[in-house]
């Protein structure tokens, strides 16, 4: 398979074409590119000039019109030039029309017919337009004399040795193209995808026959055993349905290079270029030479070599025309393949952007594959890559994109995608490097010394190894720190890159986890290996601030980044107790490349310390650190806080900031109204005195308890009840936890852009009362009380130094110092008494819903929260009155804290084992933690190896490795002893077990939740089968059982800034009511993400699933289902099959199936989210209950009334336990439930349940709410019912047989209704689309915005979008 460099020729701003031939609209030249021949649009990116003239002729298009909106909403139109169509005649086919536009490159017809079901098997052609070759190079609109409906002829070409490789490959894709085990193995982009299992292909076509009554009766809707509420069993096979697709037809047995290759002289000069060797299904064995001419039949055999022509020898110009005349298996088998791909919906089978890992594989046969065996030796070096004759310069591919202009739309598009390429292909390229230099598979560039101290270089990529080498770390913990320091450091480039300064570079990161070691994997400075460090530093220390030099010019560049990485300008001493300016840690190193640019690396310090994990003698932290049990002793000092936290935390000093001036403005005025001269003056006094006290006050939260507010708390209140709308956030407000989650919102953006607005808007709006000196005073004291650096306007910066072991600051900067240490220990407090309480009632009143490890820590860390207060939140959720309420959370957090401790001691495990046993010792791990045998023993590799290894000298012995089978002695009561250890060590958490057992018995853990926590955070992969975990005498797993070990990656992922504004205007739109106008804006998104990611990408399957959100509630459900089903291929693609995103997508996708009346489709995909779900996180999840809901009204559409039942009632369960028995949701599970037993004619336990939501509505919204009347008149009908039923019964008992029975209703609930009821608990209003409708509903939405707090829409970066029905049906 060809990499996926060539997929997308980087300078082509326009991919997204029209559809062709049913094809999806994605962009067609996102298919994998077959033959990615070396006519790559990638080399004219890298020098810097390519696609300039496109983007020149959009800009004359442009006429700088003076609105930027303006401006913006034109470049978009100059993106979508119209298409038009051109013939295309083949040989051997039938001319056929193709859609195109006059953006694309000729490059891109290639792509399309390598494609296509009829023309895929040729590579090597040219395109000719009355007889003159187009350059494949060239972009359509610039050809001379090609228009609507000319006619291309596709023209054969001679074979060069390059060509026919690439054809050989191409057709051996072909052959493989169903085959999953790419996906398996985790190359080439490839991931799984069982969607189509369950819609048994594709939606589209199915949903234009109308399913009405005759439909009902075939539906088997008896889910497995398994999937039912209450069952305790969590299989693993279901996980990877089996696909009918990809049972294999074989159409060769082996297709592979001949052992007479490369062909002697005097056969090149007849025009041999290369032999295979071919095996066909009726075993017939045939050498093949592949010549300039084509291919044929050579009369060579296995061990004589006779290259002369067979008789006939079959000369054909393209492989498999060769072989369907040989093999008459091949010919049928062959085309039914292609048939089939083709019918494959697109987004099965494009490459994602990044590697995805399936930490489960059934057991797949190994077949011979020649070119998979050729990339395995040559290690693809330069062949792959398709630049001719040498590897990557990724460095300068990475710095040149940077470089690229920015001026206009389609410039930035260009740009954008462009970095995302080769940042992909660069983390590609890094993953396989570290993989082969831990598998030893590289030369170290210095071998003499011992094996943790080496460095490598491979491919242009710098490698080295998480250890403290040469005590560099000494003081700062060692190879703790070492092992911190890479993932530190990645997080400060992406701070840098996200700021994107011109003129200042980074270097590519990249950390790869693999076998128990971190490697960190860096672009190389030019220059930087011929000199030595000390020479090259002109900026920054070497040696963590003993030495430090400054630089007028990165002075300058820092300064750039200093506002939006909040990083403060400051002095410090070197060594001969000169001050030299810094704008940035004394560790972060500025060197000046053999390019002339200016790099900064190391940037592990971008971020100030964080100060509860960081002891200090003789520095106090604030009292509710003290409280909490904080400074605490970490494994090293390199402890910082997020960048989440730094915004957030300077966000909520400028509402208190805001909220300060404004009340002393208030008072002023006040006071000039009262005029007592006298008054005035002490009130000034004491405000300014109770200033420090009130900033305090106001960031104690009480803990779920109300404490009495300090004195100058209360001052700060009653005062003004403007102050405080600007707030949110006084104590008083608020006992449960600071509503100052929502001053968040607006800097969800983690690059910070939003930052400057506020502190310039905040300028701008003090400049002019500062005129008046009083005014001027109030902002002095309202700075001085946040701890700005300016005191004239609102400006929070951190320096990073505060605390660094050796740093030493000038005298005269003292008071600055002593005011930055203050802001440090605030910074720190506010983690923990504002940010994580925010995090918990988040949870409770589930805006945030984890559902599993990964989505907990994604929750944390967006609120600035890192992983090692893991213990605190769960001490945290552990003393709230509520715990009941958040059970879940406090699972979920109890399993990953399981989990991250054995990934800690899995770890330094595997550093001991060698190769040989690699799988014996995973499976042996995995026994001690999960299984219940209690004696799990080792198995060790047989005898006679171990003992002939031991002999030869240990010479090439991987990294640290110690005694070889140490690993062997583990037990489970060992392993689990060292858990709760790691537990209290790492996370100050006590864990009270000593077993697995114990666990799952105390915390309510799934030892299948458990194995698949640590097989994602580790990379192990493990066969698909039935584990018994609990059996007491076999261990559950054998060393079969594991199939490989995958490295765990993290990179940089470089943003589509515009498109992003797009669609966040999109959602703002949508919320205020703007439907058609938001539909559009997040459309136009769409293409533009298409254009910088290509076709798979998160951020597209967020714009899907809102695009298909919007589609469905403005009526359009065939083009929702559509999208929706893109939304799930690719959230299963590029987040994985199991992943809760995809559970989500799942149930979205099944609700648009029902109101496009395909009920069986819909169950299934239920069945398959709640099988999901159960294995994720269990049945204990307040998403259990929506899940459950939906499945129990589809059951109860087609009349399945006691299975019905089963998932309503424990609906209404989990939505009691959760929302609290007097929530509205509980309200609205009682009413399904007492509908359900009304369809079966138990009117007593229908009123009974109705009763209880009456009660609820009543108590809730008030007898005069409609939904309030609504549940009476239902009650008021029950009971007609009921007593109807009663007479007719009391009839029967007098009068026998022969009363006269009234008719009684018993109808099968419509449709329509169910849908209704769908749509309420899945949070979707229906707009009546009459225009006065909407006027009046823009109306009422405006002033609902109004109502509300602005900072209530949900704007999480996923940026769902839930449109609830503001009558409070989500309480």
């Amino acid at each position: 398979m060809v990499s996926k460099t060539g997929d997308i020729p980087a300078s082509v701003p326009n991919c997204n074409p029209v559809n062709r031939e049913g094809e999806t609209a994605t962009s067609k030249t996102a298919l994998k590119d077959p033959c990615a021949c070396g006519h790559r649009g990638d080399t004219a990116v890298m020098n810097g000039d390519a696609g300039h003239d496109q983007a020149e002729e959009a800009d004359s298009k442009q006429d700088g019109s003076a609105d930027a909106e303006d401006a913006n909403e034109q470049e978009v139109i100059v993106i979508q030039d119209t298409g038009f169509t051109v013939k295309i005649q083949a040989p051997g086919t039938e001319p056929f029309d193709l859609q195109v536009s006059p953006q694309e490159m000729v490059q891109e017809i290639h792509q399309v017919l390598m494609d296509r079901e009829d023309t895929c098997h040729r590579t090597c052609f040219s395109l000719q337009l009355d007889g003159n070759v187009l350059d494949n190079f060239a972009e359509l609109k610039s050809i001379e004399g090609l228009q609507e409906g000319s006619l291309l002829k596709v023209v054969e070409e001679p074979y060069t040795v390059r060509e026919a490789r690439i054809h050989v490959r191409h057709i051996r894709d072909l052959l493989k193209s169903l085959d999953p085990s790419d996906a398996y193995n985790g190359v080439d982009c490839n991931s799984l995808s069982f969607l189509s299992v369950f819609t048994d292909g594709d939606l589209g076509d199915t949903g234009k026959r109308k399913k009405k009554g005759n439909e009902l009766e075939q539906i088997d809707c008896t889910p497995p055993e398994h999937i039912l509420p209450g069952s305790k069993e969590r299989p693993l096979v279901p996980l990877q349905p089996q696909n009918k697709d990809w049972k294999p037809m074989q159409c060769l047995k082996v297709l592979t290079m001949s052992g007479w290759n490369p062909p002697p002289g005097n056969r090149k000069m007849h025009g041999d270029l290369m032999y295979l060797y071919i095996v066909t299904v009726e075993d017939r064995h045939v050498s093949i030479t592949a010549s300039t001419r084509g291919f044929y039949l050579n009369q060579s055999t296995t061990y004589v070599f006779n290259p002369k022509p067979a008789n006939p020898s079959f000369l054909s110009h393209s492989l498999v025309e060769l072989l369907s005349q040989i093999s008459a298996a091949f010919k049928k088998n062959f085309t039914a393949l292609q048939k089939k791909r083709v019918q494959r919906h697109p987004f099965e089978r494009i490459a994602t952007p990044f590697q995805v890992y399936s930490w489960t594989a059934p057991q797949i046969d190994h077949a011979m594959d020649c070119v998979r065996a050729e990339d395995a030796y040559t290690s693809r070096l330069g062949y792959e890559e398709h630049i001719p004759g040498q590897t990557r310069d990724w460095n300068e591919e990475l710095q040149t994109t940077r470089e690229l202009s920015r001026k206009n739309l389609p410039e930035r598009l260009l740009r954008e995608r462009a970095i995302f390429k080769v940042h992909s292909d660069f983390a590609a390229a890094a993953t396989r490097g570290a993989m082969a230099v831990i598998d030893g598979n590289v030369m170290a560039i210095n071998p003499g010394e011992e094996t943790r101290m080496q460095m490598f270089i491979w491919n242009n990529i710098f490698f080295s190894l998480g250890f403290d080498v040469r005590d560099h770390y000494r003081e700062l913990g060692g190879d703790a720190a070492a092992h911190t320091a890479p993932t530190n450091d990645l997080n400060g480039v992406r701070a840098y890159s996200a700021v994107d300064v011109e003129g200042l570079y980074t270097l590519g990161t990249v950390v790869v986890d693999y076998r128990g070691y971190r490697v960190t994997a860096q672009s190389i400075i030019p220059g930087i290996l011929e000199r030595e460090q000390e020479q090259s530093v002109i900026y920054g220390s070497i040696d963590f601030g003993k030495t430090v030099v400054s630089h007028p010019k990165y002075l300058e560049l820092l300064e750039k980044t200093s506002r939006p990485l909040k990083v403060q300008h400051h002095a410090v001493l070197n060594e001969k107790d000169t001050s030299v300016e810094l704008c940035s840690s004394v560790e972060c190193k500025g060197i000046i490349g053999n390019d002339g640019r200016h790099y900064i690396l190391d940037l592990l310090r971008t971020f100030p310390p964080d100060l509860n994990f960081l002891p200090v003698e003789g520095e106090q932290l604030a009292p509710e650190s003290q409280k909490l049990g904080f400074p605490r002793q970490h494994r090293h000092r390199l402890a910082c806080l997020r960048q989440e936290l730094i915004e957030a935390f300077v966000e909520h000093r400028y509402l208190l900031f805001m909220k300060m001036a404004a009340l002393q403005l208030m008072q002023q005025k006040a006071n000039k109204d009262k005029t007592a001269a006298l008054h005035d003056t002490s009130t000034a006094d004491a405000e300014s005195e109770s200033k420090p006290q009130a900033l305090e006050a106001s960031e104690k939260i009480p803990d779920g308890t109300p404490t009495s507010p300090t004195s100058s708390e209360s001052t700060l209140t009653p005062d003004d009840a403007e102050a405080t709308t600007v707030s949110e956030n006084s104590a008083s407000e608020n006992q449960e936890a600071p509503a100052d989650l929502k001053s968040e919102v607006p800097t969800a953006n983690t690059n910070g852009t939003h930052e400057p607005s506020a502190a310039e808007r905040q300028n701008g709006g003090c400049d002019s009362p500062l005129e008046d000196p009083k005014s001027r005073e109030v902002v002095l004291n309202a700075c001085k009380a946040v701890g700005s650096i300016s005191n004239t306007s609102f400006d929070i910066r951190f320096n990073p130094d505060i605390f660094s072991p050796g740093v030493r600051f000038p005298d005269d900067s003292t008071e600055d110092i002593q005011k930055q240490k203050q802001l440090l220990k605030d910074a720190a407090a506010f983690l923990v008494s504002c940010q994580i309480p925010s995090f918990v009632k988040d949870c409770l009143d589930h805006s945030s819903l984890p559902m599993d490890g990964a989505t907990m820590t994604e929750a944390l860390h967006q609120r600035g929260i890192n992983m090692r207060y893991l213990g605190t939140v769960l001490e945290f959720v552990d003393s709230m009155p509520a715990k009941a309420q958040l059970e879940h959370i406090y699972r979920i957090g109890i399993g990953e804290l399981i989990t991250r401790c054995a990934k800690h001691i899995f770890k330094t495990y595997l550093q001991g084992v060698e190769l040989s046993a690699l799988s014996a010792a995973v499976s042996h791990f995995l026994n001690c933690l999960l299984s219940s045998f209690p004696d799990a023993v080792a198995h060790l590799p047989a005898d006679e190896l171990v003992s002939r290894r031991k002999s030869r000298k240990r010479r090439n012995r991987v990294p640290g490795g110690g005694d070889n089978t140490a690993w062997a002695s583990l037990t489970p009561s060992e392993l689990w002893k060292n858990i709760t250890s790691e537990a209290q060590s790492y996370y100050h958490f006590n864990l009270q077990c000593e077993s697995v057992d114990q666990a799952v018995e105390k915390y309510g853990l799934q030892k299948i939740t458990l194995l698949r926590e640590i097989s994602i955070k580790t990379g192990i992969q493990i066969l698909i089968k039935e584990y018994n975990f609990d059996s007491r005498h076999k261990p559950a797993f054998t060393e079969e059982d594991i199939l490989n070990i995958f490295p765990v990656v993290k990179h940089v992922n470089p943003k589509a800034s515009d498109a992003f504004h797009f669609f966040q205007s999109g959602q703002a739109k949508v919320q205020q009511g703007f439907l058609k106008e938001g539909c559009e804006l997040i459309n136009e998104a769409l293409n533009l993400f298409n254009n910088v990611y290509g076709a798979m990408h998160v951020e597209i399957c967020a714009c899907l699933r809102l695009l298909s959100r919007l589609n469905y509630i403005m009526g359009d459900h065939p083009e929702a289902l559509s999208n929706q089903q893109k939304a799930v291929l690719m959230s299963e693609r590029v987040l994985g099959i199991e992943h809760p995103n995809t559970i989500q997508e799942y149930m979205h996708l099944a609700l648009y199936c029902f109101a496009n009346g395909q009920l069986s489709t819909a169950l299934k995909l239920l069945y398959r989210a709640r099988y999901l779900m159960l294995m994720v996180c269990g049945e204990d999840h307040p998403e259990m209950a929506l899940l459950d809901s939906n499945i129990g009204l589809v059951l109860h559409g087609v009349m399945e009334y006691d299975l019905s039942l089963r998932f309503l009632e424990n609906a209404l369960a989990i939505n009691s336990k959760y929302h609290g028995p007097r929530s509205l949701k509980v309200a609205l599970s009682h009413h399904l439930v007492a509908r359900v037993y009304e369809s079966k004619a138990e009117f007593r336990s229908a009123l009974q349940h109705e009763k209880e939501g009456y009660t609820i509505y009543k108590n809730q919204v008030g007898e005069t709410h409609e939904k309030t009347k609504e549940s009476s008149d239902y009650l008021k009908y029950l009971t007609q019912q009921a007593v109807a039923l009663q007479r007719t019964m009391n009839e029967i008992y007098k009068n026998g047989s022969n009363a006269s029975i009234m008719p009684l209703k018993f109808t099968a609930p419509s449709m329509a209704s169910v849908l209704e009821q769908l749509n309420i608990i899945n949070g979707i209003i229906f707009i009546p689309l009459s225009q006065k409708d909407l006027e009046n509903l823009k109306a009422e939405v405006q002033r609902r915005q109004l109502m509300q707090d602005s900072g209530k829409i949900e704007e999480q970066q996923g940026g769902q979008l839930e449109l609830d029905d503001k009558l409070p049906v989500d309480d």
